[in-house]
């Protein structure tokens, strides 16, 4: 949780990995469209929310513009992101931040984070 910002029930989260031919944007507008169909609608900052969707990295690539910043600006914070995408890529070097995933969340702050397993028949 963002320093400032109310508590919140208990969510899931998760981190993808992807292919795509779409620019970063498209990708951002393409999620949001997304988060829009799962009924998501408009709330102030920091609300509860029924769908969040993020594009957290994209390649190599660091981008700023009003409407995406990538990496994601508090990814390095976030120890509920940090975990998933340290699952898939501990090795990676983050953009702008020059350090590997599973070194940002040694240096995470601590969170409650707890792992929840499914398997899928």
């Amino acid at each position: 949780m963002a320093p400032g910002a109310p508590a919140q029930p208990n969510y899931l989260n998760a981190v993808v990995t992807l292919r795509t031919r779409r620019s970063p944007l498209d990708l951002l507008l393409a999620l949001k469209e997304l988060e829009r169909q799962a009924g998501r609608v408009p709330a102030p900052r920091w609300s509860p929310r029924t769908l969040d969707l993020d594009v957290l990295l994209y390649g190599n690539r660091q981008i700023e513009t009003p409407r995406l910043v990538i990496p994601h600006p508090r990814l390095a914070e976030r120890r509920f992101v940090l975990e998933p995408l340290a699952e898939l890529a501990p090795a990676r070097v983050v953009p702008g931040l020059e350090r590997t995933v599973r070194r940002l969340l040694r240096e995470a702050p601590p969170a409650r984070v707890r792992r929840l397993t499914a398997r899928l028949t």
